[in-house]
């Protein structure tokens, strides 16, 4: 008789998807409007405030000396592609853009899931890419190092562990 393991998991099980809030309870979502000329384009994406459009945009490459972020893009379900009449939009996980010009959520204080380059650890600082997207990073993603002049470090942010093997890690943000 041969002995059939008992568990689902061998090692360790998938973090989750970029954008999930891992812990609902506390937690401090807010719809805000994403701006439609500099989108949050994803989930997980950090998003700093504008202002002029009453809104939040993505990072961009003047952000260097931000170090606080407004919040981070949270993952919307279902989010469907209008420019399909498949079911649910027959889109990928994750690889469905954010509306923009329109509302969306973003979490203020709490844990969410996000994809990190590097390997954090529980309370590292984290920063986040500002540079133009490329070279496998991603612009307002999230980094376990800094990059002179691609990044910014973050005084609200920090990780709560290693990422798993999607490179999907939890951060904790804070308002204070």
């Amino acid at each position: 008789m041969v002995a059939v393991p008992q568990n689902s998991f061998s090692f360790r099980m998938g973090a989750g998807f970029a954008g999930d809030v891992n812990r609902t309870h506390p937690a401090s979502v807010e719809p805000v409007l994403n701006d439609a000329t500099n989108p949050v384009l994803t989930a997980g994406l950090g998003c700093v405030i504008n202002a002029a459009k009453n809104g939040v945009r993505q990072m961009a490459a003047g952000d260097t000396a931000v170090t606080r972020i407004y919040g981070i893009a949270v993952r919307a379900y279902p989010i469907q592609d209008p420019g399909t009449s498949a079911a649910y939009g027959a889109q990928a996980q994750g690889s469905q853009l954010l509306p923009s010009g329109q509302a969306i959520d973003v979490i203020r204080d709490g844990y969410i899931n996000v994809p990190v380059v590097g390997t954090p650890g529980k309370g590292d600082p984290a920063f986040i890419w500002v540079a133009a997207s490329g070279g496998g990073h991603t612009q307002g993603g999230f980094e376990a190092q800094a990059s002179g002049g691609n990044t910014a470090t973050l005084a609200n942010v920090f990780f709560n562990g290693a990422p798993d093997s999607n490179g999907i890690a939890e951060v904790v943000i804070g308002l204070d």
